[in-house]
């Protein structure tokens, strides 16, 4: 019987993920290794939405000996054109440039396809993607609204793709093994956790409605979202703090700290949401989300959770950096968000500490962890290959997102929300329900 493209990836995965998973051996180059394997074992990918961190994940995906970037993707030229530039260096094969990436969804030469779009086109992209017969790997929040999310987990089940969130701390190995000792009693009953975020943001000021800058399609730019004037201080990062594109520092960053909380707490869904918070550290600027906002989450196995965000002070917590979990137990305390995890007694004093390889740098928002990302990469060409588990698959995404949205929703409503601990739904609150999705562009609808 002839064997197919997909069988010879499949027979030549697990061989690749050795050499990425511990770096290409001494003497050998990626360029090198690829001569080896063979063109027809790499995965082909499409990233999209590559002005910042989309161009660090194309250029770490290149990077995989059982990759290769097929496609690049941007409504803007020179983020394009700068992104094909870098990748030339990096992989053998010369990448193909799209303005538009349904085009790229068209191609039979694409297997995966990378999000890295503004909040508000996660969601579509990824389901247009499933659509197309690809796979996904959608950087975080995996969408604008709850929506959206429940949407994705239905279509990863209709098309039967992988669909792996860029949650990707839950790929790292010394992450693994605290969680895995929280659930061998290591602090006891672990009944509370605490998260927290912290960066000095400038003022976004008022913006002017000007002209877009040349090379920019603004109207792809929006796409999935109800158009609105082009104004000088949105493009390229500032959208986050609009709730018409964002989603605030809660889902921009919050969203890693509490999917490593609710992992940590073994939970789902929550019975109770509240936010407190405000734009308080600049006013009258066109930043609506929060930049500072503490979100409470209570579970019906009797724990609690809290984030805290603060966009404008990154002064650390304490002992611990401007970024990290806490989780308290009955017989003491473990503290992580990197590569590494820490343990106290119920007096404070450290009895254990792990670390590893592979430095995190949580203030860099183009690639914070470049080099442990590898193994989030590969767990995803583990599940397209041969079928293992995501560590991040969209379900587990989705819910670590929602808890988030629903913070985010409590704050703009002013009050505590009372939720379904089945599925995560608002209970009785009729303008609360009303941020549970989104009105979209005509034609640009999600539809399953």
């Amino acid at each position: 019987m002839k064997n197919t493209r997909r069988d010879f990836i499949k027979k030549t995965a697990g061989t690749s993920a050795l050499f990425a998973a511990g770096g290409v051996l001494p003497g050998f180059s990626a360029e090198s290794y690829n001569r080896i394997a063979g063109a027809n074992a790499k995965i082909r990918v499409s990233v999209v939405g590559v002005h910042a961190r989309g161009n660090a994940l194309a250029r770490n995906f290149a990077q995989q000996p059982n990759c290769d970037v097929v496609h690049v993707c941007d409504v803007e030229k020179k983020s394009a054109d700068k992104c094909l530039k870098g990748l030339e260096s990096i992989q053998s094969i010369k990448a193909q440039g799209f303005e538009d990436f349904r085009k790229s969804l068209e191609s039979k030469d694409v297997d995966a396809v990378v999000i890295a779009m503004p909040d508000h086109w996660h969601a579509p992209a990824a389901l247009m993607a499933m659509q197309a017969g690809k796979h996904v790997y959608v950087e975080k929040p995996c969408s604008h609204n709850p929506n959206e999310g429940e949407i994705l987990v239905a279509a990863a089940k209709k098309y039967k793709k992988c669909v792996q969130m860029g949650s990707q701390r839950r790929s790292f190995p010394n992450i693994i093994k605290g969680m895995q000792e929280m659930r061998e009693g290591i602090i006891g009953r672990v009944y509370f956790g605490k998260g927290w975020y912290g960066r000095n943001r400038k003022s976004i000021g008022t913006g002017k409605v000007v002209a877009p800058p040349d090379g920019l399609n603004w109207d792809l730019w929006q796409g999935p979202a109800p158009r609105k004037e082009f104004k000088d201080n949105i493009v390229h990062y500032d959208w986050h703090w609009r709730w018409h594109w964002g989603t605030g520092e809660a889902l921009n960053n919050g969203t890693h700290m509490v999917d490593l909380l609710r992992w940590g707490l073994g939970v789902d869904y929550p019975v109770r949401v509240s936010s407190n918070g405000g734009r308080f550290h600049f006013k009258g600027d066109d930043w609506e989300t929060p930049d500072t906002q503490v979100i409470s989450w209570d579970f019906a196995n009797n724990t609690s959770m809290t984030w805290e965000g603060r966009s404008c002070n990154k002064k650390p917590m304490g002992d611990a950096s401007g970024v990290g979990v806490m989780f308290y137990g009955e017989k003491g305390t473990l503290i992580t968000g990197d590569n590494s995890y820490t343990v106290y007694d119920l007096n404070g004093k450290e009895v254990k500490k792990v670390s590893g390889a592979g430095k995190i740098n949580a203030l860099d928002s183009k690639n914070p962890t470049k080099n442990l990302d590898v193994l989030h990469i590969q767990n995803l060409f583990d599940g397209i290959t041969d079928g293992k588990d995501l560590t991040a698959q969209i379900e587990i995404g989705h819910k670590s997102t929602l808890l988030v949205q629903l913070g985010n929703i409590a704050q703009r409503v002013h009050r505590s929300l009372d939720i379904d601990p089945k599925n995560g739904h608002i209970r009785n609150d009729k303008d609360a329900q009303k941020l549970w999705g989104r009105d979209y562009e005509p034609g640009w609808e999600m539809k399953l």
